[in-house]
C-alpha cells in the first residue's frame, strides 16, 4: 500500500505540475494553528480505508478507497460583473484535470484502476474553496 500511495503523488504531480504543495493529509486544512505552511493551490491525498476478504491462507483482496482534496485561495472577486468571473471556471478546470489525472490511472502493481465514486466542493475559512474525490481500487496483497 506505501508504494501505490506514492504512485499516486507522484501521478498528480506528473499531471499537475503547477500545483505548490502534494502532500499526505493529516488536517493541514484543518488545523487553527499557523504551525504548517500551506501553500495554494495544492492536493492533499489521505482518509484510506479498505475491507479485505481472504482468498488464500496468504493471499487478501482489499477495496480501498481514499479521498483527494484540492484546495484553492480565492482572492479574485467572482460575481457577475467583476470582470474576473472567469476564476470560477479556472478553478473547476483544475479540478477536472485532477479527476482526468487519477480516473482510470493503474499503477500495474496488483491494483485495478481508480475509479472516481464520489465528489463534492464546499469552502474552508479564509476564502479557500475545497473541491473533494473520493476514489475506489481493488488491490490484492500476499502475507
Amino acid at each position: 500500500m506505501e508504494e501505490l500511495f506514492l504512485q499516486i503523488l507522484r501521478r498528480i504531480a506528473d499531471k499537475m505540475p503547477g500545483l505548490s504543495l502534494i502532500d499526505e493529509d493529516y488536517g493541514q486544512l484543518e488545523t487553527q494553528e499557523d504551525t504548517y505552511p500551506v501553500t495554494f493551490p495544492c492536493v492533499l491525498v489521505g482518509n484510506i480505508t479498505t475491507d479485505w476478504e481472504q482468498r488464500t491462507p496468504s493471499s487478501q483482496r482489499g477495496t480501498s478507497q481514499f479521498t483527494v482534496r484540492l484546495a484553492i485561495d480565492c482572492y479574485a472577486d467572482t460575481y457577475v460583473g467583476s470582470g474576473t468571473e472567469e476564476a470560477i471556471t479556472e478553478r473547476l478546470t483544475m479540478a477536472h484535470t485532477l479527476f482526468a489525472a487519477l480516473n482510470g490511472y493503474a499503477s500495474g502493481s496488483g491494483m485495478s484502476p481508480l475509479l472516481r465514486v464520489q465528489s463534492k466542493d464546499y469552502t474552508a475559512p479564509h476564502g479557500i474553496k475545497v473541491y473533494q474525490m473520493v476514489f475506489r481500487f481493488r488491490q490484492t496483497e500476499d502475507c
